[in-house]
């Protein structure tokens, strides 16, 4: 069986990499469009309508597996009746949360959040028309997942990178020609609708013989059944990305917000990346299981994790040290000065979450969505209410720290836990092969880094080089140390045959 694993792994990242660039490129013209405090609101009213997916039962989770399991077993039937279900689901789910969003948009930018009174009208009707937008975000998270499964990211990372891409260069169009804040929502309502409608298509493409299938109780049961305990992971993401933002909005106001979400989507963006990386283990993990080849699964996730876990690493340094001038040169001094602990704390705070990302996909592949499950819900309700209490003691820094608090702690009890027992992997091997490689001589890389930043940094130029060495560095370590044998000798020996064909080419 060819899973194309390195192909759709790349694809995968590609197709959050472009978008998350055009995104953090954009930010400060949105920033200066929207006004702080309108960027607040957005920002607010973005985490209020990302929090209300809580009621999606995340039906895409099982529809992954099994899609990716009858794709194995050639059973095109079944595929059929697993999207007809999960197209049927997320169409109620987007239904209600919309209706409930609309409805409830009044007394939640009036009443509960802190919206300055002069934009409260605004922040209502917003909130509204992102209402709408509730419902085309369901469908398309859902159509995304499809080619997904199939193993076709390349499909999915395409209209991602240019979706990703033409919104935000869109958005800052928008504001140019003097439209606010109702105007920005509009644009994003109305570009996921058309995502909706072109992934569809292809769709259709990959599945000639896509038809409506209802499922019997059998397979309706498997993917309830396994989406029950996957919603669980899907409850503690949503509360990870939105729910800090929620408390912020509410005990420190959307100036603090605007602060916040800076920083903490910055370090959120680019450490996510990796996440795509790895991403494409759930389906593969899922048919390796299906044909009993735990064997060369347990061999690719070693390696995975030796390289996922190298490169969060390297960007961890960059973004860690380098935090202030980030956001002094990408924004302005007064972002610097009040999100630079956020982004530098946000920033470690994602990395040890992230070394949960690939086991945690490898235990749901395996089917054992009850693990991951419980250990995410226990873990958001943990991490809320830890990041409830460093806010109202510490402002948005408070939040960062007990988001790294959360993290730590409960990505130490997972790894040890899963290893072994849901993971086809010891945690001795995990560490030895896994993290030692690239994590010692990253932490060298890492104080040598912060000593020069401290003791020679006077400028931009000085910042430039100081950066530029540490990448250096980063890059040699990872080549010599990190990078196994037999695949630093492939990559020579294909960059030697693009040499060679190069050469020809100009002769």
């Amino acid at each position: 069986m060819n899973l194309r694993l390195v192909r759709n792994a790349w694809s995968n990242l590609l197709g959050a990499a472009i978008p998350a660039l055009v995104m953090l490129g954009t930010v400060p013209l949105v920033v200066e469009g929207l006004g702080e405090g309108g960027y607040g609101v957005y920002s607010l009213v973005t985490a209020i309508v990302g929090y209300f997916a809580v009621i999606d039962i995340n039906v895409t989770a099982g529809s992954v597996k099994y899609i990716a399991e009858h794709n194995a077993r050639k059973d095109d039937d079944r595929i059929f009746e697993t999207i007809s279900f999960g197209l049927a689901t997320y169409a109620g789910i987007g239904l209600l949360g919309a209706l409930g969003l609309f409805l409830g948009a009044a007394w939640l930018v009036g009443d509960l959040f802190s919206v300055p009174a002069n934009m409260l009208s605004e922040a209502t009707a917003t909130l509204r028309l992102a209402a709408l937008g509730f419902l085309a975000g369901q469908m398309q998270s859902y159509l995304n997942s499809v080619p997904q499964s199939l193993m076709r990211y390349d499909v999915s990372a395409r209209l991602e990178a240019a979706f990703g891409t033409l919104v935000p260069l869109a958005t800052v169009g928008v504001l140019l020609l003097g439209c606010g804040l109702f105007e920005v929502v509009l644009l994003r309502v109305v570009a996921s609708t058309i995502h909706c409608v072109v992934l569809w298509r292809r769709i259709k493409a990959l599945l000639p013989g896509m038809r409506w299938r209802w499922p019997g109780s059998s397979l309706r049961g498997a993917l309830l059944g396994f989406s029950a305990y996957s919603f669980l992971s899907r409850f503690a993401t949503i509360s990870y990305a939105y729910a800090d933002k929620l408390i912020i909005g509410a005990l420190v106001g959307v100036t603090g917000l605007a602060y916040f979400t800076v920083a903490a989507t910055l370090a959120n963006r680019v450490l996510g990346l990796s996440f795509r990386l790895s991403g494409v283990f759930f389906p593969a993990a899922s048919a390796l299981a299906a044909s009993g080849e735990y064997a060369r699964l347990d061999r690719v996730y070693l390696k995975a994790t030796r390289y996922v876990v190298f490169l969060n690493a390297a960007i961890l340094v960059l973004v860690a040290v380098f935090a202030h001038q980030i956001l002094g040169y990408w924004m302005n001094d007064a972002f610097a000065r009040n999100g630079a602990t956020v982004l530098t704390v946000m920033a470690l705070s994602q990395f040890v979450d992230s070394l949960t990302s690939l086991p945690s996909l490898v235990n749901d592949g395996m089917g054992h969505p009850r693990v991951s499950g419980l250990f995410a819900v226990t873990r958001a309700l943990a991490g809320l209410a830890i990041v409830y209490t460093g806010v109202a003691g510490w402002g948005i820094d408070g939040a960062a720290w007990g988001h790294l608090a959360a993290s730590v702690v409960f990505t130490i009890i997972f790894l040890v836990y899963v290893h072994g027992r849901t993971v086809p992997t010891t945690l001795g091997n995990l560490l030895g092969q896994g993290y030692a490689p690239g994590l010692f001589g990253v932490a060298m890389v890492a104080l040598a880094a912060t000593a020069a930043e401290q003791l020679f940094d006077r400028g931009a130029w000085d910042f430039l080089f100081i950066l530029g060495v540490t990448v250096l560095l980063l890059g040699v370590h990872g080549a010599l140390f990190v990078v196994e044998r037999d695949d630093r000798l492939l990559a020579w020996s294909r960059l030697k045959t693009g040499w060679s064909r190069w050469q020809a080419k100009g002769a």
